[in-house]
């Protein structure tokens, strides 16, 4: 089988790595793939946006299936146009990726359907929204409607920071069209959760939690990051709240869209946070997390591509979705400075025994050496029987690999460590 993956970072190598131990997969192509990945698929520079030149490739090179792994080819509707010139693809449609496409959509969802979430309000013009920030209970949290690079959500501790964040979005446009319209709502407390499920629309099957580390410093200081790191199973995701979520959130979401006749068939994402009345969505993705793929799929004992293609073909209620039962733990290896400024271009040092643990989100090829290419370059991952000897390997494999400017938070895991003892 020939395969394409529509994507470039950390998310997709753990994907390509993990389709690459099915034994019908003959050769696999990356659009546009980076550096590292190019040492598991044959990376092409054909943007993940460029949907027209997506298809193109597929119909020349005759791909056999199609996994397209971002956002924003998602909501632009990738899978539409793969699926018209007739390459079954893994990933929702246009009408689907609306879920994690508009914040708005969203929110109504949950509200028509009793799905339990924040309170909020819409808004679609800056002078209504600036009214209302001045009686808002604080914090308060102020969200763009589109996509943003993870960057669309903001925590407002004071008024001056909700009005700030209120006029970059919807005058300033700094998301662009993103924040034409916004939303306000309630600031939830307790902690995340992070659950990727499979679903083909008819059945769901929940994949293993995880715990994010979204910001910059150890101790969860600094700015909000795509992610710095993550451990596996989340211990705060009790047998009993996945009951509960499985019961109030998972299953409503999938019937929800049903009858929105927006079918989600591919990997749907629940942001969860746990609160004291129970749990609570913060938000959907369209798709596999990134950095949480690089800890759950790890753990995944079926096979990736066989999972897909039920997925796929509406068969995933016969098709086994099997977890071990250990742990995983992702350190994220950055450029120093990332979030904001940072260099890049210097060459990575990675052993060849511990490659297959590494995936690469953030580098290129430069004369056959590989060197950083980004914020965000590495994600050095190891799995255990226990999480606190997940930890240790990851960090002992990160002490083995080398690059100018690298900087990673110490702490992964730590939170985690914590709430199990």
């Amino acid at each position: 089988m020939k395969i394409l993956v529509v994507g470039g970072g950390g998310r997709e190598h753990t994907i390509i790595k993990k389709i690459k131990e099915n034994k019908n997969v003959e050769e696999i192509f990356a659009l546009p793939g980076n550096g590292g990945i190019a040492a598991d698929a044959t990376c092409v520079q054909i943007g993940a946006k460029d949907i027209d030149g997506i298809v193109a490739f597929a119909k020349e090179n005759k791909i056999d299936y199609a996994v397209v792994a971002p956002d924003d080819p998602l909501v632009l509707g990738a899978v539409d146009a793969l699926n018209a010139i007739g390459i079954p693809c893994f990933g929702p449609n246009k009408a689907a990726a609306i879920i994690e496409g508009s914040k708005v959509f969203s929110k109504n969802l949950m509200k028509k359907y009793g799905i339990p979430t924040a309170d909020y309000n819409v808004f679609t013009n800056p002078s209504d929204a600036l009214e209302f920030i001045k009686t808002a209970p604080l914090p308060t949290v102020i969200k763009a409607d589109g996509l943003a690079l993870g960057k669309g959500v903001i925590i407002a501790e004071d008024r001056e920071t909700a009005v700030d964040a209120v006029k970059s979005m919807m005058e300033d446009k700094v998301f662009g069209e993103s924040g034409s319209n916004i939303v306000i709502e309630e600031f939830l407390t307790g902690p995340e959760v992070s659950v990727l499920a499979f679903t083909d629309g008819k059945t769901l099957k929940p994949m293993v939690s995880s715990m994010d580390h979204k910001r910059a410093g150890d101790n969860d200081t600094g700015l909000n990051t795509g992610g710095m790191g993550t451990v596996a199973p989340n211990p705060y995701y009790t047998e009993s709240v996945a009951k509960e979520c499985m019961e109030k959130i998972f299953i409503p979401t999938m019937n929800a869209m049903n009858a929105e006749g927006r079918t989600f068939k591919g990997c749907l994402y629940f942001g969860l946070m746990i609160t004291e009345k129970g749990p609570k969505v913060i938000e959907y993705n369209c798709r596999f997390g990134d950095p949480e793929t690089q800890v759950v799929l790890p753990l995944l004992e079926s096979d990736l591509l066989t999972v897909m293609q039920a997925v796929t073909n509406e068969t995933l209620a016969d098709t086994e979705v099997k977890f071990s039962d250990g742990h995983a733990c992702c350190v994220v290896m950055a450029s120093k400075g990332y979030p904001q400024k940072y260099e890049s271009g210097f060459e990575i040092d990675i052993p060849a025994e511990i490659a297959d643990s590494v995936y690469v989100a953030g580098a290129k090829l430069d004369d056959g050496k590989l060197k950083t290419a980004g914020g965000r370059v590495l994600g050095v991952t190891a799995t255990a029987d226990t999480l606190e000897g997940a930890i240790n390997a990851a960090y002992a494999k990160v002490n083995q690999i080398s690059f100018a400017n690298a900087y990673c938070r110490k702490d992964i895991g730590q939170r985690a460590l914590k709430a199990l003892k």
